[in-house]
């Protein structure tokens, strides 16, 4: 995924964002980088790893060294960025957050056919923000380039520029399936991913950017040079998971979705009957704990934390490379409370089932540690599709999903004409699927969300938010 925050100020700014990109830690763990620019210095650019240790203690005395009343930082989780770009457009940097699914036909198309050349990465790949670059670059000005770019573009790509006189360029995807978000400010204006981010700096929100449209930021104000597009498909993914609590988009909370979620699944729960025999309701931390505390209040069900994610040394279990490892950190994490365990039937909310690897694990752990039932339920729908537009699942091998694996076990390809027979619990198919997973990961019972159920809890009319990873429509 990935993140940014820029400021443009009539004070010195990197302090401010320092702060404000460090609070996108959640969206990556690969790479963070900061660009600024100062009238006599010049265009800046510092670009670490982050995959070891948090953006702060890589970047935390940067505005001792590096000065301008304009800058852009970002967290990736991809390539290295901000770029300095050298062009006939100017001098810029630049940040992008986003997924390109059609690279080699560019690459062939518009950089070989040109004799031009990018510099390439380790393993000969070619960092996406430059592909971006290269595309804008090929156009008479920044605005029409973003848009080129963004049409060319198989997938998603928010932008975010920098210019050599402090000009801030910011704009989103053609579908606005990521939210940018403009702040204004005492001394100037900021853009954002995540709202928070801004109001903690005492920037207040002025309004979200439209799918597709491009604004110019400077320390006195905000210009629309792209009108929006219409058409938005704004990632549910976003409320469900990855958003970070205190985080709004589209002026609608995660939090507050995630309450009124888990509600919801209490309110339409196929098996009310179970409300009877649990002890209480669980959360998965950290992300399924509020959808959780919002199914306790909806069956009215005391509310537990069975056991706690010990996070200061693995904050994200995905950040290791390999399965294996990502597994045993996932049991690392987990410190039971035996008292709330031990001869216990519990109820768990997550707010997903992915692989279906490290839930196994869980339930394992539960066991061991005293458990007597363990039931599951999903904050969103089965998995049935990788994400391509902005890798949420962090597989493109759809066979590694385990909605996808259990279709192929019980009808092989054909089964994949019947997707939305197994995404639907009452068909004779969804019940199959949901008795398979539930004996495979060790569940005494497993049911999920419903596609209307997490619509209806984010708000948006349906037409507006990109469902693609549970029923595959763009």
């Amino acid at each position: 995924m990935g993140g940014f925050f820029g400021v443009a100020s009539k004070r010195d700014c990197l302090s401010d964002v320092f702060f404000g990109t460090d609070y996108h830690s959640h969206l990556g763990t690969k790479r963070g980088g900061i660009a600024a620019y100062d009238e006599g210095k010049g265009l800046q650019r510092e670009i670490h790893k982050i995959e070891n240790s948090p953006f702060r203690t890589k970047f935390e005395r940067i505005y001792e060294t590096m000065h301008g009343r304009s800058a852009i930082g970002c967290i990736s989780d991809s390539d290295p960025q901000p770029l300095l770009i050298y062009s006939k457009l100017g001098n810029y940097a630049i940040s992008t957050i986003g997924v390109i699914n059609n690279k080699e036909e560019i690459v062939q198309k518009y950089l070989f056919a040109k004799s031009c050349h990018v510099n390439a990465m380790s393993g000969s790949q070619i960092n996406s923000t430059e592909i971006v670059a290269f595309l804008i670059n090929q156009k008479d000005s920044i605005e029409d380039g973003i848009r080129f770019a963004q049409e060319i573009i198989d997938g998603t790509a928010s932008v975010l520029i920098l210019k050599d006189n402090g000009d801030i360029i910011a704009g989103r995807d053609l579908l606005g399936r990521i939210p940018i978000t403009i702040c204004e400010g005492e001394d100037g204006n900021c853009v954002t991913f995540e709202t928070f981010a801004a109001e903690k700096l005492e920037y207040t929100p002025v309004r979200n950017l439209g799918p597709g449209e491009i604004v110019k930021v400077t320390a006195d104000d905000i210009t629309t040079i792209k009108e929006p597009e219409k058409k938005c498909r704004i990632c549910a993914f976003l409320w469900t998971y990855y958003g970070y609590p205190t985080s709004d988009y589209e002026d609608i909370n995660v939090e507050i979705m995630r309450y009124n979620n888990g509600r919801i699944m209490a309110r339409d729960e196929k098996k009310p009957e179970i409300f009877d025999t649990i002890d209480y309701i669980g959360g998965m931390p950290d992300s399924g704990t509020p959808h959780a505390i919002g199914y306790s209040n909806g069956c009215q069900k005391p509310f537990s934390r069975p056991f706690i994610k010990y996070t200061p040394t693995w904050q994200k279990s995905f950040t290791v490379a390999k399965q294996e490892d990502r597994n045993k950190v996932a049991r690392m994490k987990q410190v039971a409370i035996p008292g709330l365990i031990r001869d216990k039937k519990m109820l768990l909310v997550d707010d997903s089932i992915v692989r279906g690897t490290q839930l196994r694990e869980t339930v394992k752990f539960l066991y061991k540690s005293g458990a007597k039932e363990v039931h599951m339920r999903s904050a969103c729908p089965p998995i049935m599709y990788s994400c391509k537009y902005l890798n949420f699942t962090r597989t493109t091998n759809e066979m590694e999903l385990v909605s996808r694996r259990i279709i192929m076990e019980l009808e092989g390809e054909e089964g994949l004409k019947h997707i939305d027979e197994y995404s639907d619990g009452n068909t004779q198919r969804g019940k199959q699927l949901r008795d398979l997973i539930a004996k495979k990961l060790g569940f005494d019972s497993l049911d999920f969300q419903t596609l209307d159920g997490m619509i209806e809890a984010i708000g948006l009319d349906k037409e507006d938010v990109c469902t693609y990873c549970w029923n595959g429509k763009e």
